[in-house]
């Protein structure tokens, strides 16, 4: 009797590593990230003489809620899909360092743009919770014939290429005070700074401001307690640099009345007016885990007075206008970007507005390392990469 088959046992499948939410959700980062750039494509034009801020608000969100609108709306499992504005339109001018947003009630709702002015605006989407936003700065009236100059031109040329240096530093390995130093070395080639205590967050579905973070130019109690992390793969950070031209960075509170908010989701209240709780319900609702602005509730008054109770109580925080020194001047960009396996990958597009021969500073930057740095690709090719370990192994064998 011959024995009996031998039967192979089957080899284990290959375990399959998970893929990364960044690197699965990254067509909705980038469906978001072009919804945003389209906005913005509309309203650089936009920033005239003459301009009521409030108007290229406004414009700015619906612009977002339409390209929204017009993309997932196939129910998967039953359940829609969230989408909309991931940051709602800030029109911050000269000194004035972000979040301002005014509301048809608000005194400085009136505010009209004005020649010169340096004009930073801050808009964002999110497709499913996954967030691109988008920042950049542009001068009312300049062009190539009448380029920007003085101090105006000395920040914006800072704040451009800190952006671009602090795009190559956010990379697998790296820590987040490489990003927080070079900044202010670029910064300081042409005579500015950072403004003071600025944050830029890893983001993850409906987060946006996660607990991994990068801080420009922190104070000396700010630095003692900040903590230092390490950019891992399959993260995605918004990265928001503004520079100022004054002395010091430091910013500060004015007078106008802030109108952008976020709810805290790591906060449990129960709220005890009926007014609160059936604002906060709006806001739940129409907003979510994003920042919003009291424009988009349906009673600005009756917002604002049952988002008192919440902000009280940490529910729901505020995005406070700030303010340089009079006489300062603040640009600022601020991109999304993922560090997926195969490198880093920019999610938000370059500036609408920005061109070198639209902006000329008679001062540019000297050190060799970083301005070897701001001409690196964001990722390394393949090619490249082979020809440089190749290059690293006869250089061993010739020590050998």
């Amino acid at each position: 009797m011959s024995p009996p088959a031998k039967v192979e046992e089957p080899k284990p499948a290959a375990e399959e590593k998970p893929r990364s939410t960044a690197e699965v959700d990254f067509t909705k980062y980038k469906t978001a990230a072009d919804i945003v750039a389209s906005a913005l494509k509309k309203l650089v034009p936009l920033v005239v003489e003459g301009a009521k801020i409030l108007d290229i608000c406004v414009e700015g969100d619906k612009l977002i809620e339409e390209g929204t609108g017009a993309v997932y709306n196939k129910a998967v499992k039953g359940v829609k899909i969230t989408k909309g504005l991931a940051f709602p339109t800030c029109v911050s001018v000269n000194n004035c360092v972000a979040h301002f947003s005014p509301l048809a009630s608000d005194p400085l709702s009136s505010q009209v743009l004005a020649k010169d002015d340096v004009v930073k605006l801050h808009i964002g989407a999110q497709i499913d919770g996954f967030a691109a936003v988008s920042a950049e700065t542009v001068v009312v009236g300049a062009s190539a014939d009448a380029p920007v100059t003085g101090r105006r031109a000395d920040v914006i040329q800072a704040a451009w290429h800190a952006a671009e240096a602090a795009m190559r530093l956010v990379k697998v390995g790296n820590k987040n005070w490489a990003v927080t130093e070079a900044v202010s070395k670029v910064a300081a080639a042409w005579g500015c700074k950072p403004v003071e205590g600025m944050l830029s967050c890893q983001q993850t579905q409906n987060v946006i401001d996660g607990k991994k973070r990068i801080i420009l130019n922190p104070s000396e109690s700010q630095k003692k307690d900040f903590e230092t992390i390490t950019f891992a793969e399959n993260e995605v950070y918004g990265v928001d640099i503004l520079i100022s031209s004054g002395e010091d960075g430091k910013a500060r509170l004015e007078e106008s009345r802030t109108t952008v908010y976020q709810k805290d989701s790591t906060v449990n209240y129960q709220l005890k007016m009926k007014t609160s709780r059936a604002v906060f319900s709006e806001v739940q609702k129409k907003a979510g885990a994003f920042p919003f602005n009291l424009r988009s509730l349906e009673d600005e008054k009756r917002a604002r007075l049952g988002l008192q109770e919440a902000v009280q109580h940490g529910l729901v925080k505020p995005y406070e206008v700030i303010y340089a020194p009079a006489g300062t001047f603040v640009a600022g960009f601020h991109f999304t970007i993922a560090l997926l396996p195969a490198g880093p990958a920019l999610i938000t597009q370059s500036p609408v507005w920005y061109k070198p021969e639209l902006v000329k500073s008679d001062k540019q930057l000297e050190d060799p390392e970083l301005k070897e740095l701001i001409t690196k690709k964001l990722r390394e090719d393949k090619k490249s990469k082979k020809k440089a370990k190749k290059a690293g192994e006869s250089g061993e064998e010739e020590k050998e």
